[in-house]
């Protein structure tokens, strides 16, 4: 059972600007849930109650999120307004949350890398909340990611297929098929242009990692941009044939961009808006 997730959320947002200016962009709500809120909620039901938070400066509001607010439990007790704080209780309820802070924005890998102390010797999740990943029908994506763990034990990404014209923004894998919808990943590539790139198919948001990755990332040098990929690390495990992946069931809206966060908006209230 892999109990721990970790939530790296130190980004400035800024293709959110004027208003990741001073809020965490993570915080930004579809309809009236925070991104991150859905990342967690996600994690705990598979069972990764262990939510670690790599922040950064001006990010004090999400840790405020995933705790009691006397103040506002007392101004609405009593009245019709309780019923809007049932999910938020339940998921500080049933989570335990740990902080670092990521000194500085020097990639995923080094943030990865940040939250080490707060994760240890063991297997765990990651979550980058820009994806909002929905499954009405089934399990989410991490409670899928974490039965296949069970079976391979070896790092799982997600993946999915997009256009050749966008794939120059994502991490792309390329291997041998595994199974129908699983590949045994033996190359991976941060953000190539669509001339070099092994397939369309392009790495989202959502991980599970062992641990050695984090002695890998160490002897990572800085990539693409200056920065420590993750997909540099990973690709050091996809050598060994470490490292599957997964085309999940499932939606997935690129929250990091104003078109995919208003999509995602929509759906959600279409959905999912007044239900319970």
């Amino acid at each position: 059972m892999i109990g721990k997730c970790l939530f790296p959320v130190a980004g400035y947002g800024t293709r959110f600007l004027p208003a990741t200016k001073s809020m965490p962009k993570e915080m930004l709500p579809i309809v009236n849930k925070p991104l991150v809120q859905y990342g967690v909620e996600e994690a705990i039901e598979a069972g990764m109650v262990n939510c670690a938070l790599v922040t950064g400066r001006g990010k004090r509001a999400i840790a405020d999120h995933f705790d009691i607010s006397f103040e506002l439990e007392h101004q609405i007790a009593g009245s019709s307004k309780e019923l809007y704080l049932e999910g938020i209780r339940d998921v500080i309820e049933q989570g335990v949350f740990t902080m670092v802070r990521q000194r500085a924005m020097l990639g995923l890998g080094h943030a990865i890398l940040s939250g080490e102390p707060l994760i240890g010797e063991q297997p765990f999740g990651v979550v980058l909340s820009d994806d909002l990943c929905l499954n009405q029908n089934g399990p989410g994506v991490l409670s899928q990611m974490a039965a296949l763990y069970r079976e391979f034990q070896c790092s799982i990404v997600a993946v999915q297929e997009v256009p050749m014209e966008e794939i120059d923004k994502y991490g792309v894998v390329a291997g041998v098929a595994e199974r129908p919808g699983l590949t045994r990943v033996s190359r991976m590539v941060e953000k190539p242009p669509k001339e070099e790139a092994p397939s369309n198919l392009a790495v989202i948001g959502r991980y599970i990692l062992t641990p050695d990755i984090f002695d890998i990332i160490r002897d990572t040098p800085p990539g693409r941009n200056g920065e420590v990929q993750l997909t540099d690390a990973l690709q050091v495990q996809a050598s060994a044939g470490r490292v599957l992946a997964y085309q999940f069931d499932g939606l997935r809206f690129d929250c990091g961009s104003v078109p995919g966060f208003v999509e995602a908006t929509q759906y959600v209230y279409e959905n999912y808006y007044g239900r319970a």
